[in-house]
């Protein structure tokens, strides 16, 4: 399905990438009109143009040095955690992390981590009390994230730069000039793709460690194992537990009739446990090698920063090898009210020092 955009739709018109129709309530589930469409519910050959103007941002030249910045930040951050008392990993590393690289890739100052978490927050926790507390509070973060989006489309378009951010707001489709709305949802998307994956990835591979102290005891033995491990990290975590489409005629898989118009929901977080394709999906296994896990979506419609957030999890997780010998989680953690996202609000964890 994920391979087949012409027979199986992610088109905004037809409902969208999700459960519910974006077309009828609005893409953050908030029916918000000033946010226009992103290009994950746009079908080829449209999508197609916006991911040969994005994937520049994330191409290797592009990214030359990045991973060494991403070092330092690891290790800024990872020397601040203090080993061997309880500490809430969630704000100290896993979020951090990620959004800190967010802020190179859109030419942000660092500190503009902590609005980013908020509002990522606030758009993927569409039924978590937590991070919508009304639609009034709703409200006033879109309000506020739109402001900052309308400022920094001005500010690309007038200086343009080398960043995403640029690239977003100076791009063209069908031979018209991007505007502000699309900018927006656009932002939107990059947020939450380039946040949730890597913070989530990061949380839960840290309590499957803790899980199975053996695998952690591998890897500190054989850094080298985490090159292929981290996708072994992805699929048992499984961030992003779906996506949807709409059948654009009557067809029929694994002998189930789809007819017209059907929603169709593909599990990511089922297709990662296939036993089918998987020996003993259930288990953790960091020497299961190159695997090919779905925990970044695959055809059209694949991530296209997933390169980036394995760097950012083999590079996080060498550190943390160093110095680190086994993780001991101390309370069970509070998870997103969510069908969508796998998500730890916190995760209080003891790192015992190596």
């Amino acid at each position: 399905m994920s391979r087949n955009p012409a027979l199986f739709s992610s088109a905004y018109e037809n409902g969208g990438h999700r459960i519910f129709n974006e077309n009828e309530v609005g893409l953050t589930g908030a029916g918000e009109a000033a946010i226009g469409i992103p290009f994950i519910s746009v079908d080829p050959p449209v999508h197609t143009q916006y991911r040969k103007y994005i994937m520049p941002a994330v191409a290797p030249g592009r990214l030359a040095g990045i991973e060494e910045r991403i070092r330092e930040r690891c290790l800024t951050l990872i020397d601040r955690i203090p080993l061997g008392e309880t500490v809430d990993i969630v704000p100290l590393l896993s979020a951090p992390l990620p959004l800190l690289t967010l802020c190179e890739l859109f030419d942000l100052p660092a500190d503009m981590w902590v609005k980013l978490y908020d509002w990522t927050n606030a758009f993927v926790g569409e039924d978590d009390p937590d991070f919508r507390q009304s639609p009034e509070a709703m409200a006033a973060v879109l309000g506020e994230f739109m402001a900052f989006a309308q400022q920094l489309f001005e500010e690309r378009r007038a200086r343009p730069g080398q960043d995403l951010a640029t690239l977003l707001a100076t791009m063209e489709v069908n031979g018209q000039p991007v505007a502000l709305r699309e900018f927006i949802g656009n932002m939107i998307l990059a947020l939450v793709g380039a946040n949730e994956t890597t913070r989530n990835s990061i949380s839960h591979s840290i309590v499957a460690f803790a899980d199975n102290p053996d695998q952690w005891d591998k890897v500190r033995a054989q850094p080298d194992l985490l090159k292929n491990g981290v996708r072994e990290m992805v699929r048992y975590a499984s961030p992003v537990m779906h996506m949807r489409r709409t059948a654009m005629a009557d067809t029929e898989i694994g002998g189930q009739a789809i007819r017209k118009g059907d929603k169709i929901v593909l599990w990511y977080i089922a297709a990662n446990r296939d036993e089918s394709v998987f020996a003993d999906p259930h288990r953790f296994d960091i020497e299961r090698g190159n695997i090919q896990h779905l925990g970044f979506g695959t055809g059209q419609h694949v991530c296209v920063g997933s390169r980036l957030a394995e760097m950012q999890l083999r590079v996080a997780f060498g550190i943390l090898a160093e110095r680190v010998a086994s993780f001991r989680i101390m309370a069970q953690p509070r998870r997103f009210r969510s069908n969508f996202i796998n998500g730890l609000k916190n995760l209080d964890v003891v790192l015992t020092p190596a």
